[in-house]
């Protein structure tokens, strides 16, 4: 293991592909590594595209997504760092130079269908009472109806253009918005089993 490396017991796992090496996790969480851990977890593992600025995944700029994303998920390589030597499920070892995948490690990614947030805005702005905006994002039926009612006069335009702003309203088939990666996304929050408010209390 790594003496001294903090949360060296156990580290999440990443699907391992033929020729690559068990878990992906902060510093040698969860593999057999010696060598240059300085004592520390963070920084022994380079998570990314090495070509890219800060190692970050490789974008699609058609989706704006990390290639080859599935089933809202990507795989992005990670890379041991310069002289970590690493053993592997079957007892073989190797020691990594920093240029070398080591395994993949599976990020969350957005299932997009073509539909630009920045078109969507822009329709809503500048022809939401004619209803392209609804035509547009897969609502023939609400368009026809703003188309005939000049936007529920006016209103139900500027309503729509706020829901379309604020990424309430989406694509009719579930998709989210092809949005820059690093954009200005939105992900709401909702109290589930899992978030829940508590009370403040005051000294």
């Amino acid at each position: 293991g790594c003496p001294g490396s903090p949360g060296n017991e156990h580290g999440p796992e990443a699907a391992r592909a033929p020729g690559v090496f068990g878990h992906c996790s902060q510093g040698c969480a969860g593999w057999d590594c010696w060598g240059v851990c300085a004592g520390a977890a963070v920084g022994s593992m380079i998570l990314g595209d090495p070509s890219s600025s800060g190692y970050s995944p490789k974008i699609d700029n058609s989706t704006q997504e990390p290639m080859n994303c599935t089933n809202h998920t990507a795989y992005v390589q990670c890379l041991p760092a310069p002289n970590i030597t690493c053993r592997d499920h079957l007892g073989i070892e190797k020691v990594f130079t920093g240029h070398e995948v080591g395994f993949y490690k599976p990020i969350e990614c957005r299932n997009v269908n073509g539909y630009s947030y920045k078109v969507a805005v822009a329709l809503s702005l500048f022809l939401g009472w004619l209803g392209a905006d609804r035509f547009y994002l897969g609502y023939p039926a609400l368009g026809l109806l703003k188309f005939c009612t000049v936007g529920f006069c006016g209103i139900g335009s500027l309503i729509d253009f706020i829901l379309i702003s604020m990424q309430i309203v989406g694509p009719s088939d579930g998709s989210s918005y092809i949005i820059d990666y690093y954009g200005a996304r939105l992900t709401r929050l909702s109290i589930t089993n899992a978030t829940f408010r508590k009370m403040q209390t005051y000294p």
